[in-house]
């Protein structure tokens, strides 16, 4: 069965972090899997320092799930939303204690 649901927006946030950093959430429930990943969220979520992106975990179409953190690109395996909040927090937290 085909469906004819439209894609979702479920969250849209900014969280400032500090004078100079927040945190962006994007996420959205599709219809379908993208490509690459099996579940039904498109989404983008980021840690933003000094105006550069050093940590954002997503899932485009063809890469499917994964996070960059630094200049480093990691597989991620998505284990649901509040477990995608999880890893992404701890990658922040821990990004923040070494510098």
């Amino acid at each position: 069965m085909i469906s004819n649901m439209k894609a979702r927006l479920v969250l849209r946030a900014r969280d400032e972090v500090g004078d100079d950093a927040f945190t962006e959430y994007v996420i959205w429930q599709v219809p379908e899997p993208l490509r690459g990943s099996g579940h039904l969220f498109k989404y983008r979520i980021a840690y933003i320092e000094d105006g550069v992106c050093v940590i954002r975990y997503d899932n485009e179409a063809g890469k499917g799930d994964h996070k960059h953190v630094g200049d480093l690109e990691l597989a991620y395996t998505f284990r649901g939303l509040r477990q995608l909040f999880l890893d992404f927090d701890l990658d922040v937290e821990a990004w923040r204690r070494r510098t």
